[in-house]
């Protein structure tokens, strides 16, 4: 999926600075993909996400960054995940 090739191509950016990713050329098309995947979280993520709730640790469920990672759960604010 060209969806899962965009985190892969995060990853190798982060890891991997000084080098090119193999598919940087479709590199808009793999963002893109990953912005109409539509995210398909677990059951047991949701129950963390209610527990954490719960406890009072407010947070955004399926949070995307402006960077395009997907975190289950993130505080945007407060910079935490």
């Amino acid at each position: 999926h060209l969806s899962q090739l965009h985190m892969v191509f995060l990853h190798f950016e982060h890891e991997f600075p000084d080098q090119e990713f193999p598919l940087a050329h479709i590199q808009s098309q793999l963002l893109t993909a990953f912005k109409c995947h539509e995210p398909k979280p677990s059951n047991l993520q949701r129950d963390v996400a209610a527990a954490l709730s719960r406890i009072g640790w407010d947070h955004t469920f399926e949070f995307v960054t402006r960077e395009g990672l997907s975190l289950d759960m993130a505080q945007p604010e407060a910079m935490t995940a």
